[in-house]
């Protein structure tokens, strides 16, 4: 390529990428709040907690959005019952996201075909499907925005906090042993080293109650979300305990939070719903 011709080439990469800017900016401009649920490992239940936490803000009469940047591994389409609904694009060049229960919800999952097709892609594509998920989807004005981050620090999470430095904060959820803690300790210096506020830690699968004789039992170790709260200097918004009927009905796509008003751990979310609305004064 001449000289010439690269100038070119980059003049419109850098044009491109302003636009993009400016459409992720007018786009994000009409919701009001904006939420990151991250965990420092995989398997400590971080999208069951953000289903549920966007059903429960739905719940209190707001409108909510749902968006999982999960690329490799998105689950959000099954817990919320979407599967295989496409997203529909517009005649604006904007996309209709998945309308359920009056939440709009954009997943990768409803770009793929079989819910066992790979994505196999490197940290650039990832970050332009993060782009058009962020630019290009019909969102409309929201009170809020759930985003569920694959599990860990790497391209999603960096790069959805890079484009969203407004955004109210991050939610961290961790399971009680140590392992799980240790990790999501270096998820809350990943929060804080780019000034992202982190809004509290989330204790999952905190115990486990007996369905025949009601005695609680301890799985993994007692207090280790508090304990690790109050090393860091943060809220403990919520001990959520481990049910069978909770991960039913995250496989078959149903709101916990809404579907077992009356269990502990439903409770439990909603009060932490009601805190985290609290926080952001939403």
């Amino acid at each position: 390529m001449r000289e010439g011709q690269k100038q070119t080439a980059q003049s419109d990469v850098q044009k491109k990428n302003v636009e993009t800017q400016f459409a992720i900016r007018e786009a994000m401009n009409k919701i009001k709040h904006k939420i990151l649920v991250l965990s420092g490992k995989g398997g400590v239940g971080k999208s069951t907690v953000a289903v549920n936490l966007a059903y429960g803000f739905a719940h209190l009469g707001h409108k909510v959005g749902l968006l999982d940047i999960d690329i490799h591994g998105p689950s959000i389409g099954k817990m919320a019952g979407i599967e295989g609904q496409p997203l529909v694009g517009r005649k604006d060049s904007t996309i209709e996201p998945v309308i359920k229960d009056g939440i709009k919800i954009v997943t990768m999952a409803s770009l793929l075909p079989p819910e066992d097709t790979p994505v196999i892609w490197r940290g650039p594509m990832k970050m332009k499907a993060i782009d058009q998920f962020l630019s290009e989807i019909n969102w409309g004005e929201l009170d809020i925005l759930v985003i569920d981050s694959p599990p860990g620090t790497g391209d999603e999470p960096l790069s959805i906090i890079q484009r969203l430095p407004e955004m109210d904060g991050a939610v961290i959820v961790s399971t009680p042993q140590d392992v799980a803690l240790s990790d999501a300790r270096r998820t809350v210096n990943f929060s804080k080293t780019l000034k992202i506020p982190v809004l509290g830690i989330i204790e999952n699968m905190s115990g486990f109650i007996c369905p025949h004789c009601g005695k609680r039992t301890d799985i993994f170790k007692t207090g280790g979300g508090e304990k690790a709260a109050k090393e860091m200097g943060l809220d403990v918004l919520g001990n959520f305990l481990l049910e069978p009927e909770l991960m039913a009905a995250s496989d078959i796509g149903k709101p916990y939070i809404l579907d077992h008003k009356e269990s502990t751990t439903a409770a439990e979310m909603m009060n932490t719903v009601k805190k985290l609305a609290e926080k952001m004064k939403l």
